[in-house]
């Protein structure tokens, strides 16, 4: 990669302090043997600069020293070749479990990078893949499930990791605390936390993780949390969203109180559950319980629990037998987020679509493979059957078809494809989790000729993902054999092969006509104007008779890091597009990366709420999405007329384009 040139700033070498102690001459001596080595050979182990790192951090000036360092640490090509050589993909909970649980080398190039994210973080140092603001946001994601090492206190499990490493790490997130400044750590966080909820993902462990982590800080009594309602709001939503569970009893006590619950105080703890879980996308653990009491004894009570509306309490009341069944299958403290997926579920109507009801009852009794148990119980436990997860991952995919991610998994054109099915195909997502669940193999059809998932090589997912939700678990790494499939059977044709792919792969509904920039032929921009021109023409309400996007249409983009260089290409959705409440016309899109609120440069920031989005959604105004678009399916036959397409915003796309991502290909 291109090393970010480091700001004349805090940030220098120290080398030359007179007072350098032993181990960080050897520390720099390592790394200038590092660099010399891998300008020969990428491949070189850098394993002599992790150890002498962590002999740093041991002393009481370590980190400091290291932070100093952050820029001749990169350049020396310590991160190349692993995944913190690109800190824009980097996880919070993947980060907290590198450090808390590592190996000692894992833990040193960990910390490594979160000081140089710090670096980045407090403008000391210019990094290409990641902006100051991401790096902040990470740091606050990561040092919020790190909190209790904020007090100073470790564990026992800490204490008694091999080479002082727990004390190692405590130090690093006093250090962080240190810089960051523990008043806007919290607020960041709370603002961070709701930002990570508007999305409303399916997969919401580490946000709960978060607001634990806010918990702590608010009953301690050293910490000044005045004015932190929002952080309270949040905390009371995840452990006592309701009179009865306001104290956070326990559910042996719970359950207790509500044994002796009369009607009007159940339906006041009802309301307040819904009430907590739709405002926030959190549910409680506290909240199946209330479910799993009212089924049975005041089953009249289930309706209001959920929060549904008119639409959602028809769909329970036409069926009552199926949904009761899956609130007894699924509804467990363990799987507690499945609520807010039923609930979901019941207020998109989907159960109307006959072959929805059937395909559930399959599900409920579908005997899974040894392989899926397998992964099943190793991501998610064996508190219960894996089926039951599976299951409760089922009703959340179909509730929140736009809060399915990919994980850090390069997996984006199976997750599209979980999300469309999810949304408008829903009883042919359900036959898809019964082959890979039950049979452990999947079967598509390309151009005539049948597919069969369990016979293929890996994709481009080579290990399977453990950091995804249970649908996904099971079924992307078939689907991502398949695509790579279809590719192949492709062979050599004279356009971009997602044009015979995508209709194959996702559904009729994808448009026949399909237009991509770059020239197959040339690798280089085609005809750029005219293909902005046609995206106008196929998808703007001015231009194309004013015909809304009826299905979900796959599209691929070129991402863009904040300044505005070409990261590489990524599959999305388009969803819609409207005005939005300034009278401005945006494309509404489904990004599968978890989180849609990214800066792509030249002041083109993808929104999630405040501009008219729905949850799960990202928008952007036409031009800005339109510059970063490379690949469209349309209908040919509603194709407005190009010649009335503004030359104005033909110009000013391609212009944001050509100052960008098509300049690598010009």
């Amino acid at each position: 990669m291109a090393y970010a040139n480091s700001k004349e700033s805090s940030v220098t070498s120290a080398g030359s302090d007179s007072d350098i102690n032993v181990g960080v001459a050897s520390f720099d001596e390592a790394v200038e043997r590092l660099a010399l080595a891998r300008g020969i050979d990428f491949t070189t182990p850098n394993t002599e600069v992790l150890e002498a790192a962590l002999r740093v951090m041991e002393t009481s000036s370590g980190l400091d020293a290291l932070y100093a360092r952050v820029p001749v640490i990169e350049a020396s090509g310590v991160f190349v070749s692993s995944d913190w050589d690109h800190p824009a993909i980097l996880r919070p909970a993947l980060a907290v479990r590198t450090l808390r649980q590592g190996t000692p080398a894992f833990t040193a190039i960990e910390a490594l990078s979160e000081l140089r994210l710090l670096a980045v973080a407090m403008g000391d140092y210019l990094h290409p893949e990641i902006s100051a603001e991401q790096a902040r946001n990470l740091l606050t994601q990561v040092t919020a499930l790190n909190l209790d090492l904020l007090s100073g206190q470790m564990s026992e499990a800490d204490r008694e990791r091999p080479q002082g490493l727990g004390h190692v790490v405590s130090s690093l997130y006093l250090y962080l605390l240190n810089r960051l400044g523990y008043a806007s750590i919290l607020d960041s966080l709370v603002d961070e936390v709701e930002r990570l909820l508007a999305q409303r993902p399916i997969q919401t462990d580490s946000i709960k993780q978060m607001v634990s982590q806010i918990a702590k800080c608010l009953f301690d009594p050293e910490i000044e949390t005045s004015g932190m309602d929002r952080a309270a709001a949040l905390v009371r939503a995840l452990f006592g969203p309701t009179p009865g569970s306001r104290d956070d009893p326990g559910f042996g006590v719970y359950g207790e109180r509500l044994a002796i619950m009369d009607e009007s105080a159940l339906s006041e703890e009802a309301q307040a559950f819904a009430s907590a879980m739709h405002g926030t996308g959190m549910v409680s653990a506290y909240h199946p319980l209330l479910l799993r009491y009212l089924r049975g004894n005041h089953d009249s009570l289930i309706a209001r629990a959920l929060g549904l509306s008119i639409t959602g309490n028809d769909v329970l009341q036409s069926y009552r037998q199926i949904v009761l069944k899956l609130i007894d299958e699924v509804v467990h403290p363990e799987t507690c987020q499945v609520v807010y997926g039923l609930a979901m579920f019941l207020e998109r109507g989907s159960l109307f679509t006959p072959p929805v009801a059937a395909g559930l009852w399959r599900q409920m009794e579908l005997k899974v493979c040894p392989a899926a148990c397998d992964r099943l119980t190793a991501v998610f436990g064996d508190a219960h059957p894996p089926r039951v997860y599976l299951l409760a991952g089922v009703l959340s995919l179909l509730g929140q078809p736009l809060g399915v991610g990919q994980g850090n998994n390069p997996t984006c054109q199976s997750v599209i494809g979980l999300s469309m099915w999810s949304f408008n195909d829903a009883d042919f997502l359900l036959q898809l989790v019964a082959w890979a669940a039950r049979d452990d193999d999947v079967v598509m059809r390309f151009e005539g000729q049948y597919i069969y998932s369990q016979y293929l090589e890996a994709g481009l997912a080579k290990q399977p993902p453990i950091d995804v939700d249970p649908v996904s678990l099971i079924l992307a790494p078939h689907l991502d054999r398949i695509y790579g499939e279809m590719g192949r059977m492709c062979g050599v044709r004279d356009d971009d092969l997602h044009r015979w792919i995508n209709p194959e792969m996702y559904g009729w509904w994808v448009g026949h006509g399909f237009l991509s920039v770059i020239s197959r032929a040339t690798g280089k921009i085609c005809a750029y104007e005219a293909f902005i021109r046609h995206f106008y023409a196929s998808y703007h309400p001015y231009y194309n008779g004013n015909i809304p996007v009826v299905h979900p249409q796959p599209a691929g983009i070129a991402v863009t890091d904040s300044g505005g260089r070409f990261v590489g290409r990524h599959a999305i959705t388009i969803l819609r597009v409207n005005l939005d409440q300034e009278g401005e016309i945006r494309v509404y899109f489904f990004n599968p990366n978890n989180d849609s609120g990214q800066d792509w440069g030249q002041g083109i920031n993808c929104s999630t709420e405040g501009n008219g989005e729905r949850h799960g959604e990202a928008s952007l105004p036409f031009p800005e999405f339109a510059s970063r678009l490379c690949v469209f399916h349309y209908d040919p036959r509603e194709l407005g007329d190009l010649a009335v397409i503004p030359e104005a915003d033909v110009t000013r796309a391609t212009e944001l384009g050509r100052g960008s991502w098509a300049s690598s290909y010009e």
